[in-house]
């Protein structure tokens, strides 16, 4: 099945490689790449495919002969086995991490197998994420475990069927070798099963590329491996564009420096449309550093993301982000700060003078048009575009967190509203909308203070008498926070749920007034009512999806596949294929997979129970305390 792959690596043509045979972890000066040899791992066993992203490939899609095909994917996918024509290379690149240059990182778990030439003669790069110790994994083991490697699978998948621009993967494999992971940071390591996920992508070349000519940095002290080589920038530079972005390079090909403004402009732009996208479904990154940022403008890198849930501004997905450096109302500033940080790491190519200029006039511009456009969608404003639709969007926001009401739900709910919506139906669809917005058992999960009194109150004290000490162990905005959590769990002793449903339908009126006076602006605007409505609704229902990765649906697939179900992972696979739609006959498919000889355990048979609820449900009680670090 495999050997059906036609493999032309070009970035190893183009750009240099080390030389050095030299094996463990070291710096890679003067090179973007090293050869390396994966590892092979014991009894390794196919998790899940993905058939669409496979196709890419022009991997034949049901394979004839479905058992050999999921053998020969766990032997070539795991790394126990070299495909024919893959030349497996591991990328060098440094980047700023948390705000901090870090330097020299690379793929220290990632190894790039060659680029396959598709169907339609595109270009994919073939990577195993996993797979092994190489130049770059510093104390790692170059190893991923099931748990996160699920969820990068699933997710990167999820992303794609939700249009937005993100890598894909392919297969993920598991195996009985076993690394030893301390997932909470908090002493308490597991065995986790080491598991390795095929990426597929135009490419996985990230600004962090070009961060290795970075000389020392003045508050790091770190240098990236390749300073004053200027010569290999340039080589960067026209392989990047000659390849990702041909039609630049064939504007400005008598003028280089012109080119590469053109280049950063349309990064910028891409890269302002895609966080724009995520910011429209409610998903954070969670490690929105330098070296996580695509340099074609994809979504790449799935670690500690999240969908939110609640509406929550400040939502931080990443258990270990203390400071909410990359909270979700930050990702659009963090963006542009990363493609800040590109620019400078294309000097002299592209002087500041010239890519400033240009971050300042496109980034905020191209984030608000393409955010505005996208709400529009969701809500439905598919005939006007008035002013007055971005205060409607905000008015909307802050009534979801004032209800503290499910981003998506929420989203998907208001496609059955209209403006002559009878009064007794209007009462029903409020119920319905409210049903939504999180109950007073659930708001006191979420402000439920974190900090030992004793211990907040030393905080506070330091605050106060040793300011420089404080600032080495706490922050201000953490300790506020702290306070804001007790004083709403205060008044949450005091709120019935009467009370809190009387307030939430009381918001929602409110805003639902506006909108329903919105929508008569829209209508009047049109000659045929009924063709505009039926249009609004199916552009709505193509733009807020129904189902999401939901951080419990991902843990329920990773609970089941831990104990040797992987039929969970498939099906949630199949679901998040289309995410707009009404998952017709999926009972059916799960019992299918289920009588194929599923071996869950009885404590993952008791989580099933108490999760039998639809895929489209928020989150139960038991997911507040999910932490991804």
């Amino acid at each position: 099945w495999l050997g059906a792959l036609r493999f032309d690596n070009l970035a190893l043509r183009s750009l240099p490689v080390d030389a050095s045979d030299e094996g463990g972890p070291r710096t890679v000066p003067g090179a973007c790449f090293v050869r390396v040899r994966p590892t092979p791992l014991q009894n390794p066993r196919l998790v899940a495919m993905s058939l669409p992203a496979l196709a890419l490939l022009g991997l034949e899609a049901p394979p004839a002969d479905p058992a050999a095909a999921e053998a020969e994917a766990a032997l070539f996918f795991s790394g126990n086995r070299v495909l024919a024509g893959a030349e497996p290379a591991a990328h060098c690149y440094c980047g700023h991490q948390f705000g901090s240059f870090a330097g020299q990182l690379g793929d220290g778990a990632a190894m790039y197998l060659g680029e396959v030439l598709g169907p339609r003669g595109e270009r994919w790069e073939i990577q195993l994420k996993g797979a092994g110790i190489t130049p770059f994994s510093r104390q790692a083991d170059g190893r991923k475990v099931l748990r996160s490697s699920i969820r990068e699978f699933l997710c990167s998948e999820a992303m794609f069927h939700l249009g937005i621009p993100t890598t894909r993967a392919g297969t993920c494999v598991t195996s009985d070798s076993r690394v030893v992971r301390d997932i909470f940071y908090d002493g308490n390591p597991k065995n986790e099963r080491c598991t390795v996920v095929l990426r597929i992508a135009s490419t996985f070349l990230r600004f962090g590329s070009f961060e290795i000519f970075k000389p020392p940095d003045e508050y790091t002290g770190r240098k990236g491996p390749s300073v004053n080589r200027n010569d290999i920038r340039i080589q960067m530079l026209d392989y990047v564009i000659s390849t990702f972005y041909p039609e630049i390079q064939e504007a400005y090909s008598d003028n280089t420096v012109q080119r590469n403004a053109a280049f950063f402009r349309e990064i910028t732009k891409r890269t302002a449309r895609l966080v724009a996208e995520w910011q429209c479904v409610g998903f954070c990154h969670g490690v929105l550093n330098t070296d996580n940022m695509s340099i074609v403008g994809l979504t790449i890198d799935y670690g500690p993301f999240g969908f939110m849930d609640r509406y929550d501004p400040e939502h931080v997905c990443n258990g270990s982000d203390n400071t909410g450096r990359y909270a979700y109302n930050k990702q659009p500033e963090i963006c542009k700060w990363n493609l800040g940080k590109l620019a400078e790491a294309l000097v002299p190519e592209l002087p500041l003078e010239i890519s400033q200029p240009i971050l300042e006039e496109e980034y905020d511009a191209e984030f608000e048009k393409h955010y505005l456009q996208k709400m529009r969608k969701k809500l439905g404003l598919i005939q006007l575009e008035l002013e007055e639709d971005s205060k409607l969007v905000s008015d909307l926001l802050e009534t979801m967190h004032l209800t503290a009401g499910d981003f998506t739900n929420i989203f998907y709910l208001l496609s059955s509203f209209s403006v002559d919506i009878h009064p007794s139906k209007f009462e029903d669809f409020l119920e319905e909308l409210t049903s939504q917005c999180a109950s007073v058992e659930e708001l006191k999960v979420v402000f439920k203070p974190q900090m030992d009194p004793r211990q907040l109150s030393m905080m506070l004290m330091l605050a106060q008498s040793n300011p420089q000490l404080f600032a080495l162990i706490g922050t201000k905005a953490n300790i506020n926070k702290e306070l804001e959590r007790i004083e709403q769990f205060s008044k949450l002793q005091q709120l019935t749920a009467d009370d809190l449903l009387s307030r939430n339908k009381r918001h929602w009126k409110e805003w639902l007034e506006k909108y329903r006076v919105r929508l008569q602006k829209e209508i009047e605007s049109v000659g045929d009512a009924d063709a505009w409505n039926t249009e609004r609704v199916k552009v709505m229902n193509s733009n807020n999806p129904k189902y999401i990765l939901r951080n419990y649906i991902a843990q329920n697939a990773i609970e089941a596949a831990e104990n040797g179900d992987f039929s969970e992972v498939r099906n949630v696979l199949k679901l998040l294929e289309h995410p707009f739609q009404e998952a017709e006959g999926f009972q059916e498919v799960k019992e299918d997979a289920e009588e194929e000889g599923a071996t869950a355990t009885a404590a993952v048979c008791s989580r099933e129970t108490r999760s039998k609820q639809p895929y489209c449900s928020k989150p139960p009680l038991w997911a507040a305390e999910l932490c991804v670090t």
